[in-house]
């Protein structure tokens, strides 16, 4: 089954490489010069629907037995059955805004649980990079084996986002705001460089020590949450559960510092 999800995967990378091609090429070098939100979405819509249009024509005729769930689908990932779960352009701000963090992904989803995943970043650091796995053959960037770094807690760059709606949600937004506090009292630094899926994925390659995020965002969290486990991070909610697509927070870092950074999220209750 691990040799069938890979080969599966390269076809997946195959489209997802496509598609992100053609949105670069596509993106204006400047800024967007939409002053609303309204705006902003109309422009993005532009590009992002006719790529994810694309996006899904290609995977359904490679694995048509999956269905199809949008980025932006509402509720719980399906217990049963197989779904692709997918976002053409996962950073649709930084996309706009003409930097270089956001990313393609694709995700085979089985039974409530993702066996495969593909974040394709086209733009970062020049060439592009690639991150790929399935669910018990591990992970990879640009065809390569990785695994994340154990850092001393203090020495970190930790990584957080806000998932969609979270305004909606004040106890997740409270502890959002709580964990920073604290993160930033006890790490390095901590950024917010773009898509969600690409700073988890990167967990797993080192090039962050760790992410942690509270409210429910499966859509983006399920393609960088099996890329890092694969990888060897340690991925659970901020409680120390285990991590599911219904869970309503996030923590993926190297096992050594997880404990570390989970001690620090506990704190705040």
């Amino acid at each position: 089954m691990t040799d069938e999800l890979w080969s599966l995967a390269e076809a997946v990378e195959a489209a997802v490489r496509e598609v992100g091609g053609k949105l670069a090429a596509a993106r204006p070098a400047e800024p967007t010069p939409a002053r609303t939100l309204d705006e902003a979405a109309a422009r993005f819509a532009e590009s992002d629907g006719p790529a994810a249009a694309e996006l899904r024509e290609r995977l359904t005729a490679r694995y048509p037995q999956a269905g199809w769930l949008s980025e932006e689908f509402e509720g719980s990932v399906p217990n049963a059955g197989e779904w692709w779960v997918c976002d053409a352009t996962d950073g649709a701000v930084q996309y706009l805004l003409g930097q270089p963090h956001w990313a393609v992904t694709a995700t085979l989803v089985r039974d409530g649980v993702a066996v495969l995943a593909v974040v394709h970043a086209p733009e970062l650091f020049g060439a592009g990079r690639t991150y790929r796995a399935v669910l018990g053959g591990g992970a990879q960037l640009d065809g390569r084996p990785i695994a994340p770094l154990e850092r001393d807690l203090a020495a970190t760059v930790a990584a957080t986002s806000q998932p969609p709606g979270i305004a909606d949600d004040p106890v997740a937004l409270r502890r959002a705001g709580e964990s920073l506090s604290a993160m930033a009292g006890s790490v390095l630094a901590v950024r917010n460089l773009g898509p969600t899926a690409l700073q988890v994925a990167q967990v797993g390659s080192g090039h962050l020590a760790l992410f942690w995020e509270y409210g429910a965002d499966a859509g983006n969290l399920l393609p960088g949450a099996l890329i890092a486990s694969e990888a060897g991070a340690t991925v659970t909610d901020a409680a120390g559960a285990a991590w599911t697509a219904g869970s309503d927070s996030f923590l993926a870092a190297a096992p050594g510092l997880h404990a570390d950074a989970l001690g620090v999220l506990r704190a705040i209750g």
